[in-house]
Order: structure tokens, then sequence, then C-alpha cells
């Protein structure tokens, strides 16, 4: 007789997250700087890796593979099979075409079958700065199909835009945008990167009841002068991370995960700076295994904002 699933069997008490994003065999991006950040907060992932590269594709030249819908389709069956299906969590990030995509839904509807509460923590990763970087069907794939069946969106300015049709020009313009978005299916979103006067934010909402106002708040986040790889897949994971654990008050749950990216991406700056390299040169590769004190117990210099 087979050993029992003690991940099934002795649950964490935070939960057990099937992870589907890109893997780099080199660097920190999508599952490889989602994984372990999600491990250290006390979680069991699985991850299943969407494509499999040398390095991410800022580098002058990448290799690698490319997992296609029935081949993601293999994989749960492989395990369902098992009987091994049962998952708290499911995280996507990038995804890189219509028939992937439509297959994760199927996978959506697949755990919800078997644990009717999965929670679906969506960041659809589209595009940023007033640019796609996925094909222009997927926009309408996100936004008539993923964006209902989700719990929580993790969207910049622009993918917000892209999924509500909404101009954002201003906070009042943001809070609206999470409205529309609540409407049509998740009851936690968090814009995490929205520029207003030279000033960041993120903006937060959670309708903890349907047909409810939602409780809404921002976050003032500094402007580092670098451009840096893998944020916004840690940034999903840390919100996955710590709204699990404080599901009553994502304006918590953002603090801490938002003074855990902010010390991380100061690190790697000073790092950088260190080795004698100009941050602002090129792209940079987050220290991610060397900002995990940052990770497990964040010091909270961020505060959420409540508005009225």
């Amino acid at each position: 007789m087979a050993p029992p699933i003690l991940s099934l069997v002795l649950p964490s008490e935070t939960g057990r997250v099937l992870s589907i994003q890109s893997h780099t065999v080199q660097g920190y991006v999508g599952n490889k700087s989602a994984v372990f950040p999600l491990q250290l907060l006390g979680y069991d992932v699985d991850p299943i890796n969407s494509v499999q590269f040398s390095n991410h594709t800022g580098y002058p030249t990448f290799k690698g593979q490319v997992l296609n819908g029935q081949e993601l389709w293999e994989l749960i069956e492989g395990l369902k099979a098992n009987d091994l299906l049962h998952y708290t969590h499911l995280l996507t990030g990038y995804i890189g075409s219509v028939s992937f995509l439509n297959t994760v839904l199927e996978v959506v509807d697949k755990l919800r079958s078997i644990n009717p509460k999965l929670t679906y923590v969506c960041d659809p990763v589209m595009g940023d700065e007033g640019k796609l970087y996925v094909p222009p069907e997927l926009v309408s794939v996100y936004r008539e199909k993923v964006v209902p069946v989700a719990s929580m969106l993790t969207p910049n300015q622009f993918e917000a835009e892209q999924l509500t049709g909404l101009r954002i020009g201003s906070e009042i313009d943001g809070r609206e945008a999470c409205n529309i978005l609540h409407a049509a299916g998740p009851s936690k979103v968090v814009i995490t990167s929205f520029s207003l006067d030279g000033n960041l934010f993120l903006i937060g909402s959670h309708q903890k009841e349907q047909g409810q106002l939602p409780e809404q708040f921002k976050i003032k986040i500094p402007k580092i002068p670098a451009y840096f790889t893998g944020t916004g897949d840690l940034m999903t994971a840390l919100l996955l991370g710590w709204s699990n654990k404080y599901p009553n008050n994502l304006g918590k749950a953002a603090e801490l995960a938002v003074s855990s990216l902010q010390a991380l991406l100061q690190r790697t700056l000073n790092d950088y700076k260190t080795a004698g390299h100009d941050p602002k040169s090129s792209s940079l590769e987050i220290r991610l295994i060397q900002s995990q004190d940052d990770i497990r117990n964040p010091q909270v210099n961020f505060k959420a904002e409540m508005y009225n």
C-alpha cells in the first residue's frame, strides 16, 4: 500500500498551492520568483512550468521549451489519477497563448469540482506602460472568461485599463476600475502599480459581500530608478501568502507584501552598486535568496491609507 501524501493528510495551516507560471534555469522570474517566497511563508507549492527557458527573455538570447495546453492537461490528469488534485489555491502569471489560457480555465473548473472553496489568484499579465506583450486576443479571454472565475486579481494600471475599458487617470478612476472588476467576479483586486503625477501607488479593494461597498485603500510606493525582472510575480505571490493569513484585512496583507518587496529591491540595488554596475543601464535580477528574512518577517515601512 502506498504511503499517504502528507501534504494532503496533514496539510499545512496555510495551504497547498498549484502555481502555473514560467521557469528559468538562471534568475528569478515566474515560478522561480513565486515558489520560494510562498514556501518561506509556510505553503506547500506544486509548480507547473509553462515554459522552461535558460534565462529570461530580456537577455540577448534564450533557449528552451514551451508547454502547450495538451501537455498541461496531461500533468493535471496524472495528478488526478493519483488523487493529488486537492489544492487550496491556484496561482497563475504570464500566459502566452489563448489555447494555454483556455486549458488553465479547464484546470480551474477541475480544481473547483474537487475543492469548491479553491482560491484562484490571477496576475493577468498582458503588458505595461501602454504596450501589450501578449497576443491581443488574450485580452478578451481574460476579460470575459478569467475575471469571472478569479478570487483575487493583481493587474498593473495598464492591465486594469484593458480589463475594464476605463482610462485610469486618477485615484477615483483606479477605485472605479476595482468596482468594475468586483462586479465581474473577484472579491479582491489589487492594482499593483499606479502612476499619478510622478508618484507611484498601489490601490487595493476588498468586497467582502456581494452588493456591499468594498473596503478600499492606497499605499504610496517609492520610485526606484531601475528596472527589475520578476517583481510582479513576486508581488502576486506575497499578496496570496499574506492575504490568506489575513483574509479579512487586505490592507494589512498589502502592507506586508509591499514592505517585503521594497526591502528586497533596495538590497538588489545596493548589491549592484557594490558590484560597480550602473543600475539604470539594464534590467536587474532580484536578490531573492539574500532577502529571505524580509520575506518571512517584513518590517512594515509602508502603510495602507483607507479611503472613506
